[in-house]
């Protein structure tokens, strides 16, 4: 009797040994997620896709140690649209947040939800911008509507709290705290770790603001481009530095000199941002603003640029703030890699660096994004896994961010729900491109609306662009990439292109359907956004 009370003891002992070998098996299989995006950070602002602009360490190190991917876009370039496809991985169409007008449904099924379902303690913190309260996380923290950067805002479960110092480091600082103090260590975690840089206007930290002044940025080619081998939908757009980059709230030119040497158009609305951001700050923090910024108004009153000279000089400015912005968010994210380094949670963690689309940078004369265009359809995108993807891959299939629901679905063992639109990037991670898609849909609905960009959708293969322009105009666009990589000269009705142009048109016919969408369903969005227009008049 004692000999099989002996065996079944041992038998209990080593079937709980073996359960928990299990169980820690399959929670060591499921890798740490942390998921950083900024905002409107252009993929020509890092030096591992193109160093002739800035010097990106810290980020060119996710590159170095993991894969970059060179054709990575979005499915519509615009803040709170890119953020909820990112959580659904489904079309704006589907997932109800076509514009930044629109409120994110919190109750729809997202990959935070899936995720912690499966085990994972979920986070997030910084940029939310989809008006509804966060859910799907064990701990959320984050700035409301745009946020500022100066000592900002945060919305939190039990109110809102202001912070004191500069949004990029309070973010980063947050995020570490989490790490450090607030999660269940015995849990996989994924991190939703989210910048509000680089978003328009482009304060820099004190540190750097003094970064670039003295620089000469080099113009992009296509600064003085005169719009004529495009159409109306690129002529109409109010993005343009030298007509609608604001010299107070943008150029930091001070609100009275402005109005006394006779510039600027929406006074009111320029004024009141610029000084809503000095509000912000204390009176040291004035007084180093002031160092600055005070010679340069000095300067811009006693050389005061008017025509060309005064868009070249806007542009400088622009490039000077915005490249200091991207020193902040390099240096942030160099501390987080600094700390998986420290806490031994390098091989299992996954780290993914991306923007929610992409950026003009003085393209086309244009700030902002919203156009199928590369530089606002393009946006960048860097992965390391240690021991799962090699060191300096570069991939060049095309890739969207409605993939990256599906990616952490599958990397964390969860099945992909067959309503999600995207594929899992994770074959790519080993080289495996076998049956990936050929060809990009787009779709952007924010019209009318600020900066003036015409509704349009469309279709990218590894050539070809054709986009059509509709809403209150007609007109479609064809770009070949190959032959003119800057997109100045629409071929739509050249004849050398017609096979390829019918062939673009069956498969953007073939996608649509693919992505459940339709001219009667755009129809149905028309009405509803005319009342709505109508409503808030």
């Amino acid at each position: 009797m004692k000999n099989i009370e002996y065996i079944i003891a041992i038998f209990l002992v080593l079937n709980i040994a073996c359960t928990g070998k299990k169980s820690e098996t399959k929670r060591q299989k499921q890798p740490n997620i942390i998921f950083i995006m900024s905002d409107d950070h252009a993929f020509q602002a890092i030096s591992a896709y193109d160093s002739t602009l800035i010097k990106t360490p810290n980020i060119d190190r996710i590159a170095n140690e993991g894969i970059r991917f060179d054709n990575a876009y979005v499915t519509n370039s615009i803040c709170s649209p890119s953020r909820a496809v990112v959580l659904t991985g489904k079309h704006s169409h589907l997932n109800g947040v076509r514009d930044n007008i629109d409120v994110f449904d919190g109750n729809q099924n997202t990959f935070p939800k899936m995720l912690r379902r499966a085990g994972y303690e979920t986070a997030i913190v910084g940029k939310w911008h989809l008006k509804s309260e966060p859910t799907g996380f064990d701990y959320w923290n984050v700035l409301p509507d745009q946020g500022h950067y100066y000592n900002p805002d945060f919305r939190t479960p039990n109110g809102i709290v202001q912070e004191k110092g500069y949004v990029t480091d309070i973010i980063t600082d947050k995020a570490l705290a989490w790490l450090e103090n607030k999660r269940d260590k015995n849990k996989p975690f994924m991190l939703m770790y989210h910048h509000k840089a680089l978003h328009r206007e482009w304060l820099p930290a004190l540190r750097h603001l003094a970064d670039y002044k003295s620089d000469l940025i080099k113009e992009p080619q296509s600064l003085f481009d005169d719009y004529k081998g495009r159409g109306k939908a690129a002529r109409d757009a109010e993005m343009q530095i030298g007509e609608h980059m604001g010299l107070s709230n943008d150029n930091k030119i001070a609100p009275g000199l402005v109005d006394k040497l006779g510039f600027e158009q929406f006074m009111g609305w320029y004024e009141g941002a610029y000084r809503n951001n000095l509000a912000r700050m204390t009176k040291e923090e004035r007084a180093t603003w002031e160092k600055v910024y005070g010679p340069i108004n000095r300067n811009f009153q006693e050389n005061t640029p008017n025509g060309k000279a005064l868009i070249r000089w806007k542009y400088q400015r622009y490039m000077q703030d915005y490249l200091a912005c991207v020193n902040s968010v390099d240096e942030n994210i160099g501390r987080v890699l600094e700390y998986l380094d420290e806490k031994g949670l390098v091989d299992n963690t996954i780290v993914v660096y991306t923007s929610d689309q992409g950026f003009y940078l003085g393209e086309h004369g244009w700030f902002d994004k919203r156009f199928m265009y590369e530089e606002s359809f393009r946006t960048p995108l860097l992965i390391r896994w240690p021991h799962k993807i090699k060191n300096r891959m570069v991939n060049t299939d095309l890739v969207q961010n409605l993939d990256f629901a599906e990616t952490f679905l599958d990397v964390a063992g969860v099945e992909i729900p067959g309503d999600m639109q995207g594929r899992s990037l994770s074959p790519l991670f080993e080289g495996n491109n076998e049956n990936w898609r050929d060809a990009l849909y787009y779709h952007y609905w924010e019209y009318p609306g600020i900066h003036a960009v015409k509704r349009h959708y469309g279709i990218r293969t590894d050539r070809y662009k054709l986009i059509h322009f509709y809403y209150d105009i007609d007109e479609w666009e064809l770009y070949d990439l190959e032959k003119d990589p800057e997109e100045m000269n629409n071929v739509f009705n050249d004849i050398t292109y017609e096979s390829t142009k019918q062939l673009l048109l069956k498969r953007l016919s073939e996608l649509r359907t693919q992505y459940q969408e339709s001219d009667s369903l755009n129809q149905a969005f028309f009405k509803a956004d005319l009342e709505r227009l109508k409503n808030n008049k």
